[in-house]
């Protein structure tokens, strides 16, 4: 099909704000290719020095602590009805007693044999069977061990609002671990534990709006796109299917529920002012929390499209999508052709209350509505949503340890400024009731609940996420899998981003 899009050296570097587009930084083929080629591809900058001795280890620890978890809470909800109580203690005795090693045996506050708070007395003893063997603990030394079971037990005690002894462990836990350590599993420690201080004081204090320097976001983020294939998979997967939704239409409109700085656009640009049919007019509406960025934004975007020759215009809207007024902003014209697109992160509520969103878009029924989602549940009770958060950015942290050495910069930049900003926002925010916002675990069977149509990924879209993948060595563990009409980018057997294209039925 036309329209393929091809990656060259310098297309993803990264933007100052100030800094001019150069479209001639960005080729494309006008055909898709039979056998994928990445002579043209750019490899990331690879540390050989990076430390191979733990960058696996945190996130297949947490993979079985996970399957642990769930099973003891689905077991705890089939019989028992204080639920949320009654998982802590079965959480506490039947999985940490057992990942412990056994010279470090010691005692702690946590749910007692009468469900209250009291004192447990871990055994010490190792049980395999539990345990899955000792191949993974083995790989684990003993401080990362130490520090992941006392995280924790941390979660357990903030979980029954024993807020005191987590403050405790909270306290042991900043001491013990350092952002700057040579090991996953100390960085993740440490960064789970300030999150964890934050979700303390938000608890002893009701709620917690924090302020957000979206400039520093932003940029972290951009440095992410560069260093691991994540981003771009979202980019240029969705790019495809939105380009696939614009074919022989002549004026078009892109809705960007969170546009940051626009980098996905310069690429979809290029392709649309080459069409062989001839462009269209492109309009565009960029939402966002800030209208400074969104503003310099639009000027850039504006100043690429006319660089190309392509009609454009930009509309900032500096609201949450899901706010009340936001539906008499957004305007669509006669003869448009609609396309929205979301990438999802857990950074901030980009979008607002949930069902307002979906409300929105179903007024709108976009003719493609491109959603690239974080494989992590932003609901549940405080120990679900720990234990998957805890499991899904371990995972993220031991891929950029998988290429990047333990004193990067880059990387610091990346977990510093994005990853830890996310992990705050799971956990830290809003206090013990949150938002107060419901939250849909999973957009995709919302937007099936609630007549959009699934608009299967097509084997171009497919192309471009494995040209993105060749980007990368297969050393460093990336994985794509396709299935049941979507994309799905993981790190070993973990899934942790999914794309998928829907229609509204008014459109079709």
């Amino acid at each position: 099909m036309k329209g393929e899009f091809e990656v060259v050296h310098g297309a993803f570097d990264f933007l100052q704000p100030q800094e001019q587009w150069d479209c001639n930084h960005i080729v494309f083929s006008s055909s898709a290719p039979n056998n994928v080629s990445v002579n043209a591809l750019p490899r990331p900058m690879i540390d050989s020095q990076s430390n191979a001795t733990e960058k696996f280890e945190v996130s297949e620890w947490m993979d079985h602590v996970a399957r642990q978890f769930s099973e003891t809470a689905a077991t705890t909800n089939s019989f028992q009805t204080e639920s949320a109580v009654s998982t802590a203690e079965n959480f506490m005795l039947h999985t940490l007693g057992d990942c412990r090693p056994q010279k470090t045996a010691r005692r702690h506050y946590g749910i007692n044999g009468n469900g209250n708070v009291g004192e447990i007395q871990w055994n010490g003893q190792q049980t395999n069977s539990i345990y899955e063997g000792s191949r993974v603990m083995n790989r684990l030394d003993e401080h990362g061990l130490n520090l992941l079971t006392l995280l924790l037990e941390c979660a357990v005690a903030i979980s029954v609002e024993n807020l005191s002894e987590a403050h405790r462990m909270v306290l042991e836990l900043t001491q013990m671990a350092s952002p700057y350590g040579p090991s996953c599993a100390e960085r993740v420690v440490a960064y789970f534990s300030m999150a964890m201080s934050s979700r303390i004081m938000n608890s002893w204090l009701g709620i917690c709006t924090p302020l957000i320097n979206h400039k520093s976001v932003h940029g972290a983020f951009q440095f992410f796109n560069n260093i691991s294939p994540f981003i771009k998979f979202a980019h240029f997967t969705s790019n495809q299917a939105i380009l696939e939704a614009f074919h022989q239409r002549d004026r078009v409109h892109i809705i960007d529920l969170d546009i940051m700085q626009g980098l996905q656009w310069p690429a979809l640009f290029h392709i649309l002012a080459t069409r062989i049919e001839g462009p269209p007019h492109v309009r565009m509406t960029g939402m966002g929390s800030s209208m400074e960025l969104l503003v310099e934004t639009g000027k850039q975007l504006s100043q690429f499209a006319k660089r190309l020759g392509l009609s454009f215009e930009f509309h900032p809207i500096a609201k949450k999508f899901g706010d009340n007024e936001v539906s008499n902003m957004v305007q669509i014209r006669r003869g448009e052709t609609v396309a929205v697109h979301w990438l999802q992160h857990s950074l901030y509520d980009a979008t607002g209350p949930d069902w307002k969103t979906m409300r929105l878009l179903q007024q709108l029924s976009p003719r493609v509505i491109t959603l690239v989602e974080q494989d992590i549940t932003p609901g549940g009770s405080f120990l679900d949503r720990f234990v998957g958060t805890l499991h899904y950015y371990s995972t993220i942290f031991d891929s950029l340890g998988a290429s990047l050495s333990i004193d990067d910069p880059t990387r610091y930049r990346v977990e510093h400024g994005l990853l830890y900003r996310e992990i705050n926002n799971m956990l830290a925010i809003g206090g013990p009731t949150r938002s107060g916002e419901e939250k849909f675990n999973h957009w995709r069977s919302e937007l099936a609940r609630n007549c959009f149509v699934q608009v299967p990924m097509s084997s171009n879209s497919m192309a471009q996420a494995q040209l993105i993948l060749n980007m990368f060595p297969p050393t460093h563990g990336y994985s794509l899998i396709q299935g049941d009409g979507t994309l799905k980018l993981g790190w070993k057997d973990t899934s942790l981003y999914t794309a998928s294209s829907w229609t509204s039925h008014a459109s079709v």
